[in-house]
């Protein structure tokens, strides 16, 4: 196989000595003296000032609200195989991002052979419903792993929604009138919109092929949605049931905005997306 066209990627620095991600907002993206530079605005994750960002040094640079990036700018990220992503306020909403590329096609590769071997893509199905549930669960057939794993969330409701003191009476969310359901439904909804977009991001970073998942399949973002729900009852649940108590203590904010917020808050305390990254690695085998 050939590892590269003239041996030019070895001129770059390879992604796995990188520092991973880097936030930026409310600011200009943009080169001053061949150098990528951030004249931030304040008042966001950053502080106001001409920042110079290790371009070279990074995998992914997520570009939130009130910023804007120069031609110049998304040349140099390019030069040096740097991906750049447009999100919401610390990462809880994916936009845009071209392809990463990353110096490596591993999990790529073991992705779609895993996907397409049937044995072995019930294996990662059940390697993941291991991690949500804290133990290998013996079924080999996807719908019993579903119907077992759909039994225990609504314990997990049902205890979590106990201990942070919301009202539950089950889940329910009608597609074609979400905002009848009552405020802890809502919630989700909306924490499962953020929590999607950590896991678009970390997929994007670690390389892996957004369409073809374990457990999701009909989806363009199946993977995406696999990975997502890896953290429903440690992030998602917790995360909406919290914004759910604020909303009904008669917070002014809307609930969209206090489950945002805490899932801005979620991710950088967590490290959300940096746990993620290393799910998918672990997943595959990857080093």
């Amino acid at each position: 196989m050939l590892k590269g066209r003239l041996g030019l990627e070895m001129a770059r620095l390879p992604h796995e000595l990188r520092h991973g991600l880097v936030y930026l907002d409310r600011g200009r993206l943009e080169v001053e003296d061949g150098c990528l530079h951030f004249v931030c605005a304040g008042g966001g994750g950053l502080a106001a000032g001409d920042w110079q960002i290790p371009h070279q040094s990074v995998s992914l640079v997520l570009l939130g609200p009130g910023s804007s990036v120069t031609h110049d700018a998304l040349r140099l990220l390019a030069r040096h195989n740097t991906g750049l992503a447009a999100v919401g306020e610390d990462g809880v909403r994916f936009y845009t991002a071209p392809p990463l590329l990353p110096d490596a096609s591993d999990v790529a590769r073991r992705q779609a052979r895993a996907w397409a071997d049937p044995e072995v893509r019930v294996q990662i199905a059940r390697r993941m419903y291991a991690w949500r549930l804290g133990e290998i669960v013996p079924a080999d057939d996807l719908d019993v792993l579903r119907g077992i794993e759909g039994s225990r969330m609504k314990e997990s409701y049902r205890v979590l929604a106990q201990q942070i003191g919301v009202p539950w009476r089950g889940r329910r969310y009608d597609r074609a009138d979400p905002m009848s359901a009552d405020a802890p439904n809502q919630a989700i909804n909306h924490a499962a919109s953020a929590v999607e977009a950590a896991a678009a991001v970390a997929c994007a970073c670690a390389g892996a092929i957004p369409q073809l998942g374990f457990i999701h399949e009909d989806s363009g973002q199946s993977f995406v949605l696999d990975i997502a729900d890896l953290v429903r009852t440690t992030v998602t649940i917790p995360v909406a049931f919290r914004a759910a108590k604020e909303h009904l203590r008669g917070s002014p904010l809307s609930l969209d905005a206090l489950v945002r917020r805490g899932a801005a808050s979620a991710f950088r305390t967590e490290r959300v997306i940096p746990t993620l990254i290393e799910r998918i690695k672990a997943l595959f085998q990857v080093e």
